[in-house]
């Protein structure tokens, strides 16, 4: 697209490999593509510093096809022009002393420009030969053959058991772990996107997933609840599923009271601002749970009877579809009572460092 500039391309910058730019220390990952774009799938850590706006880019194209070349780079002029001071401003903001690498979505003229824009002001700036595609690719091969094989310990239990607790508090104490409900920004069942903003791109989900096991490389492993090929509308990658059937199994167990209690404070919260969210949710089991019974538990969810409500859900509902036990059972490496959550993070940690040594 980035034609339009292509008079400003003087080569002050140095092309890279997408393997050296992710290496790289001290550095600013710039994303000079539209907000559009960016917003689909970026390098994980890249700030976006657009040349051409999403409308921007549809006048420009728009006038190349009307009009030809020449009017489409008097027009693309007319529209980066103005904004280069700006530009170079965000650049001053969130650099702060790094390096710049550069890329657009395949190495072409949008970044060769901004790269050269860059590069005269002052600043070290690299360019990734390919661009985002280059990326793109990256993350494809590695999905398809990780560079390291990892050990995999996986958390399976009921609902309400506390495994997204549990991994929250791992990765505090410096244990790697991929939570993938956590990057899919849903909690993995008709309830899962209540309170929770937009999920990402099916793109953006494995570059975060690929960025996670490559930094888990350096210890060897990581952990992860197991999940199913889905989560919300977004796929679970091949190479994650064979981890999770493969990894050592870590059962999660609490009584019925404490798991309540933990799902209210996730769905309900204090402001009883996501009744009409759950009553959509539930009345969208209305094949599976019938018209008389959706209506009693909305009504009780409009009464604020929660406990009641999810009492409810987990017998008849959760607890058969997942079939997990509720107490310590064979079949697993580890069994966790999660009633005492601080406790039972200690102890699994203590198992983990042990099983890495």
């Amino acid at each position: 697209m980035l034609y339009i500039l292509k008079e400003m391309v003087s080569g002050l910058y140095i092309d890279i490999e997408i393997s050296e730019a992710l290496s790289l220390s001290s550095n600013l990952l710039v994303d000079v593509r539209s907000e559009g774009e960016y917003l689909t799938d970026t390098i994980p850590g890249a700030v976006n510093i657009p040349v051409l706006h999403d409308d921007e880019r549809a006048a420009v194209g728009l006038t190349y096809r009307r009009d030809g070349a020449d009017a489409a780079l008097k027009l693309g002029y007319s529209l980066v022009e103005p904004k280069l001071t700006a530009k170079l401003s965000a650049v001053k903001n969130l650099a702060a002393g790094q390096t710049l690498t550069v890329f657009c979505w395949r190495g072409g003229q949008r970044s060769g420009a901004m790269a050269d824009f860059f590069a005269q002001a002052g600043y070290q700036v690299f360019r990734i030969i390919g661009g985002y595609k280059a990326y793109r690719r990256y993350v494809l091969e590695y999905l398809d053959n990780p560079k390291k094989l990892l050990r995999c310990i996986v958390l399976h239990g009921l609902t309400g058991v506390g495994k997204t607790d549990v991994l929250t508090k791992l990765s505090e104490k410096g244990i790697p772990v991929l939570d993938l409900e956590k990057l899919a920004l849903h909690r993995g069942s008709v309830f899962g996107k209540i309170g929770l903003p937009p999920s990402p791109s099916q793109k953006a989900l494995e570059s975060q997933i690929v960025q996670v096991l490559e930094k888990s490389a350096s210890q060897g492993y990581f952990l992860v609840e197991c999940e199913s090929r889905k989560v919300g509308n977004l796929l679970v990658p091949p190479l994650v599923m064979d981890y999770i059937r493969q990894g050592v199994k870590v059962l999660l167990y609490c009584n019925m009271s404490q798991r309540i209690k933990r799902i209210k404070d996730v769905y309900a919260g204090s402001h009883d601002d996501n009744i009409a969210a759950l009553q959509k949710a539930t009345a969208s089991l209305l094949r599976k749970l019938g018209r008389a019974r959706v209506e009693e538990l909305n009504n009780r969810l409009a009464e604020k009877e929660y406990d009641q409500v999810i009492a409810f859900m987990l017998e008849h509902h959760y607890d058969p579809l997942y079939n997990y036990p509720d107490c310590p059972a064979m079949g697993y490496d580890l069994c966790i009572d999660t009633g005492e959550l601080d406790q039972a993070v200690e102890l699994i940690y203590d198992f983990v460092s042990e099983m890495k040594n």
